[in-house]
């Protein structure tokens, strides 16, 4: 059983940063991606960021520039430092892992104020 768990949402004014956690326990591989996804009200949820074990990243283009998602591999913990805070970054960010199967977090609320 694999189990995420989230923190580090919250509320910040536009152009501020914050930086979320998720820690991955259980029955994991070395090699599974963990990446960051968000649900705004009223949308698709969207990938945000993505990286596997080597480092490698992938981001959708309306973070770039702005976020960045690393990993820390002995502490299975994958984190999206949000910086340049715009008011439609609002949403709920999942922490998801998969590698032979897909796992999500429960999410944390990110609002960014205008």
């Amino acid at each position: 059983q694999v189990q995420l768990v989230e923190s580090g949402g919250g509320v910040v004014q536009a152009g501020g940063s914050l930086r979320l956690s998720c820690a991955v326990s259980g029955s994991i591989s070395r090699f599974g991606i963990m990446d960051w996804y968000r649900q705004a009200p009223g949308k698709q949820r969207e990938l945000v960021a993505a990286i596997n074990r080597g480092g490698s990243t992938n981001y959708a283009d309306s973070v770039k520039g702005r976020f960045t998602i690393s990993r820390d591999n002995a502490k299975n913990t994958v984190y999206l430092q949000m910086s340049s805070l715009k008011a439609e970054d609002t949403a709920v960010y999942y922490c998801h892992y998969s590698y032979t199967s897909s796992h999500w977090g429960q999410g944390t609320q990110v609002t960014v104020s205008s």
